[in-house]
């Protein structure tokens, strides 16, 4: 793991993210469940996708997805008082649930109730870096648009990793870094019946 990404998980414990009958288990390298078909993701996972995305001081970042409010809280403390950070969540349980966790730990982010059939926040771009926690089955053009050129995303996408660099208005330059599983990004609250971790 990335110097960097190891310091910033440190500092931002994964327990005040939790449900409080969950938080004994984090600790371990697994996802969690945080209710509503939802979970936290696994410690490694979180790990490759701050190291791919690669987020400094100074940067717009958007947080896709933001759930229980621990990645926020990471991509937050990357940011280290600069830059300017968001985030969006669809389910309106986690909305809250995600706002508190990072209020009480004193992280000033506001969290957005995502809008029905929309990604991301497209009113509120671009953005030189999203994340997104969330697997979608085709990469989303619309959240391609809502990077800045030279701007960054990761998600994943149908079961693997991708990262994104926006070359230029109509171009945009896509890696593969592994398999993993994810709960599915979706426009619409739904059910959901999948976790969030790496798959060998």
């Amino acid at each position: 793991m990335d110097d960097r990404i190891r310091e910033v998980m440190s500092r931002v414990d994964r327990a005040d993210f939790l449900p409080l009958a969950a938080r004994r288990h984090a600790p371990f390298d697994l996802p969690i469940a945080i209710g509503h078909g939802q979970t936290n993701s696994q410690p490694y996972t979180v790990a490759v996708m701050l190291r791919l995305l690669d987020v400094r001081p100074g940067h717009r970042v958007l947080d896709v997805g933001s759930g229980s409010g621990w990645t926020t809280a990471l991509l937050h403390e990357l940011l280290d008082g600069t830059g300017h950070l968001t985030a969006v969540e669809i389910v309106p349980e986690l909305v809250e649930f995600g706002r508190s966790n990072l209020a009480a730990v004193g992280r000033d982010v506001t969290v957005h109730q995502a809008t029905e059939g929309v990604f991301g926040l497209p009113d509120q771009g671009p953005f030189d870096r999203i994340l997104v926690s969330a697997e979608a089955d085709t990469l989303p053009q619309e959240l391609i648009d809502q990077l800045r050129v030279g701007g960054v995303m990761v998600i994943p996408v149908a079961g693997t990793m991708l990262r994104v660099e926006r070359i230029n208005e109509d171009e945009a330059a896509v890696t593969e870094h592994g398999a993993f599983r994810f709960v599915p990004l979706l426009r619409w609250r739904g059910p959901v019946n999948s976790s969030g971790h790496h798959r060998e």
